[in-house]
């Protein structure tokens, strides 16, 4: 049975492993918010990225209702994700009481959807924060300790990875990558509503299905996600 730590090595290696010229923004983003439940004993988890015009986008979410939460934050303007955005620190609230005093829409939101706790880390190159990863939980309490210290480094490696080693601006690099992933998630959106209605599963099975077919067959995921809209909601060709 892999202990704790050999769970987190492993994850260090996934991430490490996406240096590499030509890897795929949302897989890569999409595998690093289930890293980040699993490792930090997180209920859920999404991923925000600065676009060229510097405005937070959407990027990865761990289950549709939390990119819907992820949503209503940055309509709201308000939010742990935007402040950790803006300020490039933790925002780490100890308590519902705390959450609810900084954000009383979004909190209201979170605990309409089951969540008593939200935490945000940067993702950041020394001074360029590039964008923000959320944690929830359904029970109360900050990330403190050697936990917060795991989440930011798991911010910190991913950041590196986006960059990718890059001398030019990292928002610069950022924004080109961002502009395909921007793409990539409208199919891969508009993909599992297609399926879900096509084959009666919900949108998280089938964004599941899409996903792991793509990596059986050593696809990207979102050709796979075109072929779906192309299919008008079939199921992918096994």
């Amino acid at each position: 049975m892999n202990t704790r730590e050999d769970l987190i090595a492993d994850s260090f290696v996934e991430l490490a492993d996406s240096l590499v010229t030509g890897f795929e923004v949302t897989d890569f983003l999409d595998r690093l918010v289930l890293r980040a439940v699993g490792l930090l004993d997180a209920d859920a988890a999404g991923i925000m990225l600065a676009d060229a015009q510097g405005e937070l986008q959407v990027l990865a979410a761990s289950s549709h209702d939390v990119r819907l939460l992820e949503l209503f934050e940055l309509q709201g303007d308000s939010g742990p994700c935007l402040d950790s955005f803006r300020t490039g620190e933790s925002v780490t609230p100890p308590d519902l009481a705390a959450m609810r005093a900084s954000w009383p829409a979004f909190s209201a939101r979170a605990e309409a959807a089951g969540y008593r706790s939200a935490q945000a880390v940067p993702m950041r190159l020394r001074d360029q924060v590039i964008g923000a990863m959320n944690v929830f939980r359904v029970t109360e309490g900050a990330l403190v300790g050697s936990q917060l210290k795991l989440a930011r480094a798991l911010a910190d490696v991913a950041s590196v990875a986006l960059i990718a080693e890059r001398t030019i601006s990292a928002r610069a690099v950022v924004a080109d990558q961002l502009q395909e992933a921007l793409n990539s998630r409208v199919v891969i959106e508009q993909a599992k509503g297609m399926l879900a209605e096509r084959t009666g599963i919900g949108v998280d099975e089938a964004f599941v299905q899409m996903r792991d077919h793509a990596r059986r067959n050593g696809l990207p995921l979102r050709d796979v996600a075109a072929a779906v809209v192309e299919q008008r909601g079939r199921p992918p060709r096994r």
